[in-house]
Protein backbone atom coordinates (compact mmCIF):
# COMPACT_ATOMS: atom_id res chain seq x y z
CA UNK A 1 0.00 0.00 0.00
CA UNK A 2 1.42 3.54 -1.38
CA UNK A 3 1.25 6.11 1.43
CA UNK A 4 0.00 9.32 0.49
CA UNK A 5 2.26 11.88 -0.52
CA UNK A 6 2.39 15.05 1.23
CA UNK A 7 1.15 17.54 -0.66
CA UNK A 8 3.75 20.25 -1.50
CA UNK A 9 3.03 24.44 -1.53
CA UNK A 10 4.02 24.26 -5.22
CA UNK A 11 1.80 21.77 -5.99
CA UNK A 12 -1.17 24.53 -4.59
CA UNK A 13 -3.74 26.02 -6.98
CA UNK A 14 -3.97 30.23 -6.61
CA UNK A 15 -7.69 29.57 -5.19
CA UNK A 16 -5.99 27.23 -2.37
CA UNK A 17 -3.57 30.06 -1.30
CA UNK A 18 -6.15 32.76 -1.45
CA UNK A 19 -8.40 30.30 0.63
CA UNK A 20 -5.66 30.16 3.62
CA UNK A 21 -4.72 33.69 3.30
CA UNK A 22 -8.11 35.11 4.02
CA UNK A 23 -8.71 31.88 7.06
CA UNK A 24 -5.65 33.20 8.72
CA UNK A 25 -6.77 37.17 8.46
CA UNK A 26 -3.80 37.89 6.31
CA UNK A 27 -4.02 41.14 4.28
CA UNK A 28 -1.82 41.95 1.05
CA UNK A 29 -0.16 44.99 0.01
CA UNK A 30 2.12 45.80 -2.88
CA UNK A 31 4.42 49.08 -3.09
CA UNK A 32 5.81 50.46 -5.88
CA UNK A 33 9.53 51.53 -4.58
CA UNK A 34 9.87 54.44 -7.72
CA UNK A 35 6.22 56.10 -7.65
CA UNK A 36 4.95 55.31 -4.45
CA UNK A 37 1.72 53.62 -5.65
CA UNK A 38 0.45 51.43 -2.66
CA UNK A 39 -2.00 48.54 -3.71
CA UNK A 40 -3.51 46.01 -1.46
CA UNK A 41 -6.29 42.74 -1.75
CA UNK A 42 -10.18 42.63 -0.70
CA UNK A 43 -9.18 41.94 3.32
CA UNK A 44 -6.73 44.73 3.11
CA UNK A 45 -9.47 47.66 2.30
CA UNK A 46 -12.01 45.64 5.00
CA UNK A 47 -9.00 46.27 7.61
CA UNK A 48 -8.60 50.18 6.74
CA UNK A 49 -12.46 50.31 6.14
CA UNK A 50 -11.78 51.83 3.00
CA UNK A 51 -13.53 51.43 -0.47
CA UNK A 52 -11.67 49.07 -2.18
CA UNK A 53 -10.05 50.60 -5.56
CA UNK A 54 -6.96 49.47 -7.93
CA UNK A 55 -4.87 52.04 -6.15
CA UNK A 56 -4.58 53.36 -2.74
CA UNK A 57 -2.12 56.34 -1.59
CA UNK A 58 -0.37 56.47 1.26
CA UNK A 59 -1.43 59.54 2.54
CA UNK A 60 -5.26 58.42 2.47
CA UNK A 61 -3.74 55.45 4.66
CA UNK A 62 -1.92 57.46 6.77
CA UNK A 63 -4.90 59.73 7.45
CA UNK A 64 -6.45 56.54 9.21
CA UNK A 65 -2.86 56.16 11.40
CA UNK A 66 -3.31 56.99 14.62
CA UNK A 67 -1.77 60.53 15.48
CA UNK A 68 0.99 59.18 17.71
CA UNK A 69 1.80 56.65 15.91
CA UNK A 70 1.91 58.46 12.52
CA UNK A 71 5.40 59.85 11.88
CA UNK A 72 7.04 56.73 13.41
CA UNK A 73 4.75 54.60 10.18
CA UNK A 74 6.08 57.20 7.69
CA UNK A 75 9.56 56.67 8.48
CA UNK A 76 9.63 53.06 9.09
CA UNK A 77 8.05 52.50 5.63
CA UNK A 78 10.80 55.02 3.76
CA UNK A 79 13.54 52.96 5.96
CA UNK A 80 12.50 49.51 4.70
CA UNK A 81 14.96 49.24 1.98
CA UNK A 82 17.61 49.98 4.34
CA UNK A 83 16.49 47.35 6.45
CA UNK A 84 18.53 44.23 6.21
CA UNK A 85 16.09 41.27 6.15
CA UNK A 86 12.66 40.90 7.19
CA UNK A 87 10.69 43.69 9.45
CA UNK A 88 7.92 44.14 11.49
CA UNK A 89 5.89 47.45 12.34
CA UNK A 90 2.52 47.64 14.87
CA UNK A 91 0.71 50.93 14.29
CA UNK A 92 -2.53 52.05 15.45
CA UNK A 93 -5.40 53.20 12.97
CA UNK A 94 -9.08 55.06 13.87
CA UNK A 95 -11.77 53.07 12.05
CA UNK A 96 -14.52 55.16 13.36
CA UNK A 97 -14.94 54.91 16.90
CA UNK A 98 -12.53 52.28 17.41
CA UNK A 99 -8.87 51.70 17.30
CA UNK A 100 -7.60 48.86 15.82
CA UNK A 101 -3.85 47.81 16.26
CA UNK A 102 -2.00 46.62 12.69
CA UNK A 103 1.56 45.09 12.08
CA UNK A 104 2.79 45.56 8.98
CA UNK A 105 5.36 43.02 7.83
CA UNK A 106 7.96 42.85 4.68
CA UNK A 107 10.92 42.16 3.55
CA UNK A 108 13.94 45.23 3.44
CA UNK A 109 17.01 46.06 1.22
CA UNK A 110 15.05 45.20 -1.93
CA UNK A 111 15.22 41.47 -1.25
CA UNK A 112 12.27 40.00 -3.18
CA UNK A 113 11.68 43.38 -5.00
CA UNK A 114 10.07 41.94 -8.36
CA UNK A 115 9.67 44.92 -10.99
CA UNK A 116 10.54 47.87 -8.74
CA UNK A 117 7.77 46.66 -6.16
CA UNK A 118 7.95 45.49 -2.78
CA UNK A 119 5.45 42.96 -0.85
CA UNK A 120 4.27 42.51 2.35
CA UNK A 121 0.96 42.19 4.87
CA UNK A 122 -0.77 43.13 7.33
CA UNK A 123 -2.34 41.58 10.27
CA UNK A 124 -4.74 43.06 12.76
CA UNK A 125 -3.07 42.37 16.12
CA UNK A 126 -5.54 44.40 17.98
CA UNK A 127 -6.71 41.20 20.52
CA UNK A 128 -3.22 40.51 21.30
CA UNK A 129 -2.72 43.99 22.19
CA UNK A 130 -5.48 44.67 24.21
CA UNK A 131 -4.32 41.42 26.64
CA UNK A 132 -1.02 42.70 26.50
CA UNK A 133 -1.95 46.13 27.68
CA UNK A 134 -4.32 43.94 29.82
CA UNK A 135 -1.35 42.39 31.61
CA UNK A 136 0.85 45.40 32.31
CA UNK A 137 -2.57 47.10 33.58
CA UNK A 138 -3.06 43.91 35.68
CA UNK A 139 1.03 43.57 36.61
CA UNK A 140 0.94 47.88 37.43
CA UNK A 141 -2.14 47.19 39.82
CA UNK A 142 -0.65 43.99 41.73
CA UNK A 143 2.30 46.26 41.64
CA UNK A 144 0.63 49.01 43.92
CA UNK A 145 -1.34 46.20 46.08
CA UNK A 146 1.76 44.77 46.94
CA UNK A 147 3.28 48.20 48.13
CA UNK A 148 0.36 49.11 50.22
CA UNK A 149 0.32 45.85 51.74
CA UNK A 150 3.86 46.20 52.64
CA UNK A 151 2.64 49.60 53.92
CA UNK A 152 0.03 48.73 56.14
CA UNK A 153 1.75 45.92 57.72
CA UNK A 154 4.88 48.15 58.77
CA UNK A 155 2.58 50.48 60.10
CA UNK A 156 0.54 47.27 61.76
CA UNK A 157 4.18 46.37 63.00
CA UNK A 158 5.12 49.46 64.59
CA UNK A 159 1.60 50.22 66.52
CA UNK A 160 1.52 46.23 67.49
CA UNK A 161 5.27 46.50 68.83
CA UNK A 162 3.99 49.38 71.16
CA UNK A 163 1.48 47.55 73.15
CA UNK A 164 2.99 43.95 73.13
CA UNK A 165 4.12 42.70 76.42
CA UNK A 166 6.47 39.97 74.48
CA UNK A 167 7.96 38.57 71.58
CA UNK A 168 5.29 36.11 71.79
CA UNK A 169 2.38 38.68 72.53
CA UNK A 170 3.74 40.72 69.01
CA UNK A 171 3.41 37.79 67.04
CA UNK A 172 0.24 36.74 67.89
CA UNK A 173 -1.22 40.75 67.53
CA UNK A 174 0.69 40.98 64.32
CA UNK A 175 -0.42 37.83 63.13
CA UNK A 176 -4.08 38.63 63.74
CA UNK A 177 -4.34 41.75 62.41
CA UNK A 178 -2.50 40.80 58.94
CA UNK A 179 -5.35 37.67 58.72
CA UNK A 180 -8.16 40.19 58.97
CA UNK A 181 -6.27 42.23 56.24
CA UNK A 182 -5.79 38.85 53.95
CA UNK A 183 -10.06 38.60 54.80
CA UNK A 184 -10.54 41.67 54.07
CA UNK A 185 -8.63 41.22 50.59
CA UNK A 186 -10.44 38.19 49.62
CA UNK A 187 -13.87 39.88 50.27
CA UNK A 188 -13.86 42.51 48.16
CA UNK A 189 -11.50 41.18 45.11
CA UNK A 190 -13.81 41.19 42.01
CA UNK A 191 -16.71 37.88 41.81
CA UNK A 192 -16.76 36.04 38.51
CA UNK A 193 -19.68 37.26 36.09
CA UNK A 194 -22.98 35.73 37.54
CA UNK A 195 -22.18 35.30 40.96
CA UNK A 196 -23.73 38.14 42.63
CA UNK A 197 -22.88 40.63 44.62
CA UNK A 198 -19.00 40.54 46.74
CA UNK A 199 -19.98 41.00 50.23
CA UNK A 200 -22.76 42.22 52.75
CA UNK A 201 -22.12 45.77 53.59
CA UNK A 202 -22.40 44.73 57.15
CA UNK A 203 -19.77 42.23 56.39
CA UNK A 204 -17.23 44.41 54.53
CA UNK A 205 -16.77 47.22 56.82
CA UNK A 206 -16.53 44.96 60.00
CA UNK A 207 -13.99 42.98 57.90
CA UNK A 208 -12.03 46.07 56.83
CA UNK A 209 -11.80 47.85 60.27
CA UNK A 210 -10.89 44.54 62.02
CA UNK A 211 -7.36 45.04 61.84
CA UNK A 212 -7.75 48.71 63.33
CA UNK A 213 -9.66 47.65 66.73
CA UNK A 214 -8.08 47.17 69.89
CA UNK A 215 -6.94 44.39 71.26
CA UNK A 216 -7.07 42.44 75.16
CA UNK A 217 -8.71 44.74 77.49
CA UNK A 218 -10.44 47.16 75.39
CA UNK A 219 -10.84 45.07 72.55
CA UNK A 220 -14.55 46.11 70.25
CA UNK A 221 -14.14 49.93 70.71
CA UNK A 222 -15.10 50.05 66.73
CA UNK A 223 -18.73 49.19 66.50
CA UNK A 224 -20.98 48.85 63.62
CA UNK A 225 -24.06 49.08 62.89
CA UNK A 226 -25.50 49.39 59.32
CA UNK A 227 -28.60 48.19 56.86
CA UNK A 228 -28.51 44.42 55.80
CA UNK A 229 -27.81 44.32 52.52
CA UNK A 230 -25.15 43.55 49.63
CA UNK A 231 -22.20 45.58 47.97
CA UNK A 232 -21.26 45.32 44.68
CA UNK A 233 -17.71 44.84 43.25
CA UNK A 234 -16.83 48.01 41.83
CA UNK A 235 -18.77 49.77 44.73
CA UNK A 236 -16.90 47.34 47.27
CA UNK A 237 -13.39 48.43 46.17
CA UNK A 238 -14.36 52.06 46.45
CA UNK A 239 -15.99 51.74 49.80
CA UNK A 240 -12.87 49.99 51.03
CA UNK A 241 -10.02 52.89 49.84
CA UNK A 242 -12.46 54.99 51.71
CA UNK A 243 -12.55 53.01 54.74
CA UNK A 244 -8.70 52.04 54.77
CA UNK A 245 -8.06 55.95 54.44
CA UNK A 246 -10.19 57.48 57.27
CA UNK A 247 -9.22 54.41 59.80
CA UNK A 248 -5.56 54.75 59.11
CA UNK A 249 -5.59 58.31 59.85
CA UNK A 250 -7.74 57.61 63.19
CA UNK A 251 -5.30 55.12 64.27
CA UNK A 252 -2.60 58.10 63.42
CA UNK A 253 -4.40 61.16 64.80
CA UNK A 254 -8.20 60.45 65.85
CA UNK A 255 -9.70 58.28 68.70
CA UNK A 256 -7.64 55.24 67.25
CA UNK A 257 -4.91 56.49 68.42
CA UNK A 258 -6.14 56.82 72.16
CA UNK A 259 -6.36 53.73 74.36
CA UNK A 260 -9.91 54.44 75.35
CA UNK A 261 -10.95 56.00 71.67
CA UNK A 262 -13.88 54.37 70.47
CA UNK A 263 -15.32 54.38 66.90
CA UNK A 264 -18.80 53.97 65.40
CA UNK A 265 -19.96 53.47 62.24
CA UNK A 266 -23.78 53.05 61.51
CA UNK A 267 -25.48 53.80 58.58
CA UNK A 268 -30.07 55.36 58.36
CA UNK A 269 -32.10 55.47 54.92
CA UNK A 270 -32.76 59.05 53.64
CA UNK A 271 -34.87 58.71 50.74
CA UNK A 272 -32.89 57.46 47.56
CA UNK A 273 -30.02 57.60 49.50
CA UNK A 274 -28.15 55.57 52.61
CA UNK A 275 -25.87 57.69 54.86
CA UNK A 276 -23.29 56.65 56.76
CA UNK A 277 -21.99 58.40 59.97
CA UNK A 278 -18.69 57.78 61.22
CA UNK A 279 -18.67 59.10 64.90
CA UNK A 280 -15.27 59.23 66.90
CA UNK A 281 -15.14 60.23 70.97
CA UNK A 282 -12.09 59.92 73.31
CA UNK A 283 -9.14 60.84 71.36
CA UNK A 284 -7.17 63.91 71.02
CA UNK A 285 -8.39 67.02 70.60
CA UNK A 286 -8.84 67.03 66.64
CA UNK A 287 -8.37 70.12 64.12
CA UNK A 288 -9.53 71.18 60.92
CA UNK A 289 -6.56 70.77 58.72
CA UNK A 290 -5.49 73.99 56.57
CA UNK A 291 -3.87 74.30 53.30
CA UNK A 292 -3.17 71.82 50.75
CA UNK A 293 -5.16 68.21 51.11
CA UNK A 294 -2.76 65.43 51.03
CA UNK A 295 -3.06 62.14 48.39
CA UNK A 296 -4.82 60.22 50.59
CA UNK A 297 -7.71 63.01 51.20
CA UNK A 298 -7.28 63.29 47.47
CA UNK A 299 -8.09 59.57 47.14
CA UNK A 300 -11.02 59.50 49.07
CA UNK A 301 -12.69 62.40 47.26
CA UNK A 302 -11.53 60.99 44.38
CA UNK A 303 -13.43 57.20 45.36
CA UNK A 304 -16.45 59.17 46.80
CA UNK A 305 -17.23 61.44 44.18
CA UNK A 306 -16.21 58.58 40.71
CA UNK A 307 -16.90 55.35 42.13
CA UNK A 308 -19.22 55.76 44.72
CA UNK A 309 -21.24 58.63 43.37
CA UNK A 310 -21.81 60.27 46.49
CA UNK A 311 -20.46 62.82 48.87
CA UNK A 312 -18.45 63.01 51.30
CA UNK A 313 -18.10 65.91 54.69
CA UNK A 314 -16.11 66.14 57.98
CA UNK A 315 -17.31 67.94 60.99
CA UNK A 316 -14.43 68.87 63.33
CA UNK A 317 -15.68 68.36 66.57
CA UNK A 318 -13.86 68.94 69.58
CA UNK A 319 -15.06 65.53 70.86
CA UNK A 320 -13.90 64.06 67.71
CA UNK A 321 -14.13 63.97 64.21
CA UNK A 322 -17.42 63.37 62.33
CA UNK A 323 -17.58 61.95 58.48
CA UNK A 324 -20.92 61.90 56.58
CA UNK A 325 -20.82 59.68 54.10
CA UNK A 326 -23.80 60.10 51.38
CA UNK A 327 -24.02 57.12 48.48
CA UNK A 328 -27.01 56.62 46.37
CA UNK A 329 -28.59 53.21 47.23
CA UNK A 330 -28.96 52.41 43.71
CA UNK A 331 -24.88 52.39 43.13
CA UNK A 332 -24.21 50.13 46.51
CA UNK A 333 -25.00 47.24 44.36
CA UNK A 334 -23.01 47.94 41.42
Amino acid sequence: MLAARTPDMHDWRPDQLRHAIRAAGVALWSWNVDTDAFAMDELGFELWDLPASDQVTFGELSARIHSADRDRVQSAFSATRAILGPYETDFRIIVGDTVRWVAARGQGEDVGIVGRTMYGIFLDVTGRKQAEEGHELLAGEMSHRVKNLLAIASGLTAISSRSAGSVEDLARELTGRLSALGRAHDLVRPLPNGQGNAALLGDLLAVLLAPYDGLGAFKGRIRVAVERMGVGESTATGLALVIHELATNSMKYGALSAPVGTLDLSSIADGEDLVFTWLEHGGPKVLDPVGRAGFGSKLVQRSVTGQLGGTIQYDWAESGLVVTLRIDRGRLGS
